[in-house]
Formats: C-alpha cells, sequence, structure tokens
C-alpha cells in the first residue's frame, strides 16, 4: 500500500468530512417535499426533504419552529406530508452513525409536491364521479362469522389484528390473503386479494387456498410516509374496494394517514388493529348483555303476571256484587214491565171488545137476516142464487124459502 496516501481513522475521517461538508453547506436553502412528518412532545420535528431523484433527512428543533409559526402562522396546517417547502439551514453530520441531515432553522411553504398534487388531482376525480359518496357506503354486518384480510403475511399487521379479532369473538374464521403493501406492484396483488373474496366460490387465485365467502373484508397496512402508503391511492386500486361486493373496511396507516382507499372502503380504520375492533363485537359483552336481556324479560313477565294475578282477583270480587245488582235491577225493570204489560193488555182488549161491538152493531144493521126477522123472507134456487122475481123460477124449480124461524122448501108449478 503506498505510503504517499493519507491515511484516517474511521473517527478522523468522519470528523474530516463533518468539518467539510457543515463548512461547505452552513447556511442554504434547500427546497423539496415533505415525508413523515412527525412532531414529538419535544416540540422537535422530524421529516424528510425529497424530490425525484434523491432525499435528506431533516430536523426542525422546537425553537426554530415556533419562530417560523410566529412569522408564518400558515405552517401550523400546512406543514406536513406532500407539503413542497424552502428550508434554511445547515448540513450537519453525526459521526456516531456516519450520516448526514439537514438542521432547518427556518421554513416557508413553496406549494404541493408532486405526489400530494396526484392524490388530490385523483381524488376530486373519484369524487366527482359519487365514488366516495356516504349514500352508497354499507353498514357492516352486526355479527360476521367469517373475516378476510388483504395485507402481507409478514409483519406485526396480521398478528396484531388476529390476536384482536379472535380476543373478541373466539369463534371466528380467518383468511389472509398474502399481499404486497408497498412498491410498483402493490396495487395488483391487493386487487388479486379483493378478487379473490369477492369470488365468493369462484377460482381462488394461486396459492390463495380454497375459496372463502367473507362477511367482512379487511384491507390492512401498517404505518409508513405518505410515499411508502402512495400505493393505497392507486386508482384501479381505489376502484376495486369501491366495487367491492363484500362490505370493506380500509385500515391503512395511522390514524393521522389517509389515502384515497379509506375514502372509498365502506368505514375506514385509523389503524389494522382498530379495524379488527369495528370488525367484531366482544363475544363476552354480548353473551353479559343476552343475560340483562333475560333477567329483564323475566323481570317483566313477573311483573306483568303479578299484576293481571292482582287485577283478577279485585275484578272477581268487584263482579259478585255487580252481578247482584245488575239482576235486582234487571228483576225491578221486570216486573215494572210485567206489570205496565198487563195494564196495557187489559185495555187494548177493551178497546177491541168496544171496537167488535160497534162492528157487529153496524153488521146487523146491514144484514139481510135482519129483514127477516121483520116479517120478510128469501127465497133461493137449488144453486143457491136469490130469487127476485117469477120469470128466474120455470115449472119443478126447487126453491128455498128463508123465514125469521126455519127454512121452508117448495116445488114451483
Amino acid at each position: 500500500m503506498p505510503a504517499s496516501h493519507p491515511e484516517f481513522t474511521v473517527t478522523s475521517l468522519t470528523a474530516a468530512l463533518k468539518g467539510a461538508i457543515e463548512g461547505g453547506f452552513s447556511r442554504i436553502i434547500v427546497e423539496g417535499e415533505v415525508s413523515g412528518w412527525k412532531r414529538y412532545p419535544s416540540g422537535h420535528c422530524y421529516f424528510t426533504l425529497k424530490d425525484a431523484g434523491a432525499q435528506i433527512p431533516a430536523v426542525m428543533f422546537a425553537g426554530p419552529y415556533e419562530a417560523s409559526l410566529g412569522r408564518h402562522p400558515e405552517l401550523r396546517e400546512g406543514l406536513k406530508d406532500g407539503a413542497k417547502v424552502k428550508a434554511f439551514g445547515t448540513v450537519t453530520v453525526y459521526p456516531p452513525k456516519g450520516s448526514y441531515q439537514l438542521n432547518v432553522r427556518a421554513v416557508a411553504l413553496a406549494g404541493l409536491g408532486d405526489l400530494m398534487q396526484r392524490y388530490l388531482a385523483l381524488k376530486a376525480k373519484l369524487g366527482g364521479e359519487g365514488l366516495f359518496d356516504p349514500a352508497r357506503k354499507r353498514p357492516l354486518p352486526f355479527l360476521p362469522r367469517r373475516i378476510g384480510i388483504v395485507t402481507s403475511e409478514a409483519g406485526a399487521v396480521i398478528h396484531d389484528m388476529c390476536t384482536v379479532l379472535t380476543r373478541r369473538f373466539p369463534n371466528l374464521e380467518i383468511r389472509l390473503f398474502p399481499a404486497q403493501v408497498q412498491g410498483a406492484d402493490a396495487p395488483r396483488s391487493v386487487i388479486a386479494g379483493i378478487d379473490y373474496f369477492n369470488a365468493g366460490g369462484g377460482e381462488a387465485p394461486s396459492g390463495a387456498g380454497a375459496p372463502f365467502r367473507a362477511d367482512v373484508l379487511i384491507v390492512a397496512r401498517g404505518g409508513g410516509s405518505f410515499e411508502d402508503l402512495f400505493c393505497f391511492n392507486d386508482e384501479a386500486l381505489v376502484r376495486a374496494v369501491a366495487g367491492s361486493k363484500i362490505p370493506t373496511i380500509s385500515a391503512v396507516g395511522h390514524e393521522t394517514d389517509y389515502t384515497l382507499c379509506d375514502f372509498a372502503a365502506d368505514r375506514r380504520a385509523g389503524t389494522p388493529s382498530i379495524a379488527a375492533e369495528i370488525a367484531v363485537p366482544v363475544q363476552a359483552e354480548l353473551l353479559a348483555r343476552v343475560d340483562r336481556c333475560a333477567a329483564a324479560l323475566l323481570s317483566n313477565l313477573r311483573a306483568a303476571y303479578e299484576f293481571c294475578a292482582q287485577r283478577t282477583d279485585h275484578l272477581a270480587s268487584a263482579l259478585a256484587p255487580a252481578l247482584q245488582a245488575r239482576a235486582s235491577d234487571f228483576a225491578h225493570r221486570l216486573d215494572t214491565l210485567s206489570r205496565a204489560l198487563g195494564s196495557s193488555t187489559v185495555l187494548e182488549l177493551t178497546r177491541r171488545e168496544s171496537a167488535f161491538d160497534r162492528l157487529r152493531e153496524k153488521l146487523a144493521l146491514l144484514s139481510p137476516y135482519a129483514v127477516l126477522e121483520r116479517g120478510y123472507s128469501l127465497t133461493t134456487d137449488a144453486d143457491g142464487a136469490v130469487v127476485k122475481s117469477a120469470g128466474q123460477v120455470k115449472s119443478g124449480d126447487v126453491l128455498h124459502t128463508r123465514l125469521a124461524q126455519g127454512e121452508v122448501v117448495s116445488t114451483a108449478r
């Protein structure tokens, strides 16, 4: 090894680089897009500045951050993932890790980054089509028995979700479709999982196992930067989530992360674990609720029975006097009506007898037999026809003559 070349230890080389970098880039302005923004309880802010070709980690301590807010209040809402900023600061080197970062002293908004612009444009387009309309979202089933999950088979997400699901309701059937959840192939992979569960008895994709009729579908991924989660803003994937025949929960990232899949799904969960809590009720709570309802029902039935029994006793005790009073009243009315009927009958008979006597007297006056009493007679032929003249009679005709007392039969000559 040539002795003419300079020699360094790792520490001395890092120190030399630190001096060169910090001396050469001590007061610079860097323009880029914010990613992975996070502010800690200490007030210090950590994020990444990036563009299409590279990225650099950045830190903004509490003092400079508060000072920037004082000059630009809009930063409080605008400084987040996807924001395009101009950051003033110094490049520093952290020797223990041999890494460098931008120590930001001041920052100002410079618009939206490319990814954020694409995100907002697609959101406006799909929203205009009604894909995010709350009216088209379906309620989740109250008690699903089969849960389909589309997520990575590696990592803590699937483990945490299964733990929450089985703790809340141990008798569930859970099926995982292992999908890529980051990178260029992630949208196609997640779409394949959605199609698999929506097949509902059709042919399953290779390696996914037998068809599985899910009651609820969960599309999930753990936290990450805006770029890491951006595959869930893919138009084809968002349309697949919106078109799912199975009620779907989107659980991508953390509480503060929003992807277009969240807007297209029937429900959005802040984290995968929250999605598991949303998907199923707690079995023990349901059983306790059933016990409470059964106890309340039994108590209400007992109270209703006791009330009815007491009411029956009261009615029975009041029925006998009421019946006796009604019977006495009916007897009194019957007696009154009987007496009235007797009087009315006698009166009516007397009236009718008088009318009969008057009619009989009139009839007697008009009767031909009354004439006979005065010495006249009534002659009829054999047929009973009254003989009014001699011309009606021929020799040999039998005649009947009615007198006041008796009848005389004679033969005409």
